[in-house]
């Protein structure tokens, strides 16, 4: 267990085992890292935001939307990117815990490349199984994120569920720039993992790790922030260019199903 006190005056927070098990396995969880006070000042500013109808709007690339499983009505289910708009999720991303505990685990410092809030609201689907790494020339291969949980996360409403150790043999998928799911008979399902989290805990996975979620069969929100950061000496700072990279590709997207005229706002 990670303790919920501050660092160590040695600016070290987690233990060689914590560190040897994250290698091995490609995930780890850390419960409390973030206090109370800290997710609920998240957890309000994203209710306000959700409230904002002039962001929330489907032609709006930071807002993407999910049908519900059952009704088919569309459901904001993601804001990406997040931290411009959410001070308090700033101040998590920026924090010098997040920052230690990944320097410790990746061996040098680290830059935020990427950072989105997941809502995934009552009835919306799950995503199945699938890498997060994307071949795309300027994606860094040290891509790692740490999904912080604002709500509590079950089977009931869709926790991550992560598949240890296949991190080990790289990219599963073609490496042709493009998002592909995975079929699920490639994994042994006894190497699954399912991440109930508590609000504040956080659970850290590389970019090769493949995962997933089921849908959420609750009555209530399952919020987490997904904040994704690479090894300075693996690109340096790339979020500006990766969202120019992603939304060129996003907009290549829509536009094969008939959508253009977006924006971003």
């Amino acid at each position: 267990m990670v303790p919920e006190a501050p660092l160590r005056s040695d600016g070290r927070f987690l233990s060689r085992d914590q560190i040897a098990a994250y290698a091995a396995d490609g995930f780890i969880v850390l419960p409390g890292l973030f206090d109370a006070a800290e997710v609920a000042d998240v957890a309000e500013e994203a209710a306000a935001l959700d409230a904002a109808n002039s962001l929330v709007r489907a032609d709006n690339l930071r807002c993407r939307f999910r049908r519900h499983r059952e009704s088919g009505c569309q459901l904001l289910d993601a804001v990406d990117p997040i931290v411009d708009l959410l001070p308090a999720v700033a101040r998590l991303a920026r924090s010098d815990r997040m920052l230690v505990v990944l320097e410790q685990l990746l061996g040098e410092r680290v830059h935020l490349f990427k950072d989105k809030l997941i809502l995934k609201p009552p009835g919306a689907g799950g995503y199945a199984t699938h890498q997060d790494f994307i071949a795309w020339p300027r994606f860094p291969r040290s891509f790692t994120t740490v999904a912080v949980a604002i709500d509590a996360a079950s089977v009931e409403n869709g926790c991550i569920e992560i598949f240890r150790g296949y991190h080990h043999g790289g990219a599963l998928s073609p490496s042709d720039g493009d998002y592909h799911d995975l079929p699920d008979h490639l994994f042994d399902a006894s190497r699954a993992v399912k991440l109930e989290l508590r609000p504040g805990d956080a659970a850290v996975f590389g970019c090769f790790v493949p995962h997933r979620s089921a849908p959420n069969r609750s009555s209530a929100p399952r919020r987490h922030l997904y904040l994704s950061y690479n090894r300075a000496g693996d690109g340096g700072d790339l979020r500006e260019s990766h969202y120019r990279d992603f939304h060129a590709w996003l907009r290549r997207k829509y536009a094969a199903r008939g959508k253009v005229d977006l924006l971003f706002c």
